[in-house]
C-alpha cells in the first residue's frame, strides 16, 4: 500500500480509502469483519458520508473499540440534497450535518471534509469562509467537495487567496477507466472521465488537485462480471447501467480483459491501474465485502501502464 501526506492531514492518506457506501454499513449491520481485514491490508483511510444511512455510527463504533482514530484518516461528507432534491448547501445545513458525523464517528474531528453536493446559487466565498471556521476550531482538517465542477472549486479558492483564508485541497468526484455518460443518480453528480473531460482533467493536473475517485470501478462495471449490456442490467444496479453502461465502455472492457491476460490481471485490476497511471494525483474509493478483492486492488494499484497501453484503453489508439 502507497501513502501520501496531504497539508493539513496529520496522518498519511492511503491510495486506497475504503467506501463505506454499501450494505451492512448503511444498516449498521455487522461490519467490523470487514473492516479489520481492510485495516490488515494497509488501507488506513476510510470514506462515509452523512447521507450513507447509519455507515457514520458503524464506521465510529469499530474505530472506538480498536482505539484506532488517532492512526486513522477519516473523510466525512456533508450537504448533500434531501430525498426531495431540496439543495442543502447552507451554514445552517453543514452545521448540522457537522455536529451529527462527529457524534456518530466518535471523534472530535474530521480529517477530510467535504461538500457532497454544490448549489451554485450560493457564493463560494461563503462556503470556505466557513469551512475556515470549522478548520480553525479543530473540527476538520483538510477541506473540500465531492460533485463540483472545476470552475466551482476555482471560484471558492480564488476567494481564499484574495481573503488569506485556506483553500479547498481535496475533490473527489467521478473518475475512472469508464467513462460516465449520465448522471446515474442524479442532483448534481460530476465526473472528470472519457474523452469530453479533458480540460476537467487538465486543470486537476495544472493546480495539483488530489482526486479522490468515488465509483472507481464505476459502480461495478468494472469488475469483470460485466462484458456487455445484458450483463449489465442484469448484474448491475438501475442507477449504474444509466450511467456507464455505453458501448463505448463495453470496447474499454474488452480491450481491459485483452491486456489483462497478457499480464495474468483481472479486468477490474487493469481498471484500477490505469487510475494510478494517469497524470493525476489520484487516491481511489472502493467498497468491497472481499478480501480477497481487495488484495487485488491494492496489488494492481503497484501496475505500470505504458503510455500505448494508456492509450488502448482509452480508446486514443
Amino acid at each position: 500500500m502507497q501513502y501520501k501526506q496531504l497539508p493539513y492531514i496529520k496522518n498519511p492518506v492511503s491510495r486506497i480509502l475504503f467506501g463505506t457506501a454499501m450494505s451492512p454499513f448503511f444498516e449498521d449491520g455487522e461490519a467490523d469483519h470487514i473492516l479489520d481485514a481492510v485495516y490488515e491490508m494497509g488501507i488506513t483511510s476510510f470514506d462515509t458520508a452523512r447521507r450513507y444511512g447509519l455507515a457514520e455510527r458503524s464506521l465510529g463504533r469499530w474505530v472506538e473499540k480498536n482505539n484506532l482514530r488517532e492512526k486513522l484518516v477519516i473523510l466525512s461528507k456533508c450537504a448533500h440534497h434531501d430525498d426531495f432534491g431540496n439543495k442543502r448547501v447552507s451554514e445552517k445545513d453543514i452545521r448540522e450535518d457537522l455536529e451529527i458525523s462527529l457524534n456518530e464517528l466518535r471523534t472530535t474531528h474530521i480529517d477530510i471534509y467535504l461538500l457532497h453536493r454544490d448549489d451554485p446559487e450560493v457564493p463560494a466565498g461563503e462556503i470556505v469562509s466557513l469551512l475556515n471556521e470549522l478548520h480553525e476550531k479543530g473540527h476538520i482538517g483538510a477541506f473540500g467537495a465531492s460533485n463540483w465542477s472545476h470552475e466551482r472549486i476555482a471560484e471558492a479558492n480564488a476567494y481564499a487567496k484574495a481573503k488569506g483564508l485556506i483553500p479547498m485541497t481535496i475533490s473527489s468526484p467521478n473518475f475512472s477507466l469508464a467513462e460516465q455518460v449520465e448522471d446515474p443518480w442524479g442532483g448534481g453528480c460530476i465526473s472528470i472521465s472519457g474523452p469530453k473531460e479533458a480540460a476537467a482533467r487538465a486543470w486537476y493536473l495544472e493546480n495539483n488537485m488530489p482526486v479522490f475517485a468515488y465509483s472507481s470501478l464505476a459502480h461495478g462495471l468494472l469488475s469483470g462480471r460485466v462484458k456487455n449490456r445484458a450483463d449489465a442490467e442484469k448484474l448491475l444496479g438501475e442507477a449504474a447501467v444509466k450511467g456507464y453502461a455505453s458501448e463505448d465502455n463495453f470496447i474499454r472492457i474488452a480491450r481491459a480483459e485483452k491486456l489483462g491476460k497478457e499480464k495474468g490481471l483481472t479486468i477490474a485490476q487493469v481498471a484500477m491501474a490505469y487510475l494510478f497511471n494517469t497524470e493525476l494525483d489520484v487516491f481511489a474509493i472502493v467498497s468491497s465485502a472481499s478480501k480477497e478483492r481487495m488484495q487485488a486492488n491494492i496489488a494492481a494499484s503497484e501496475v505500470m501502464l505504458t503510455k500505448a497501453e494508456m492509450d488502448y484503453l482509452d480508446l486514443r489508439d
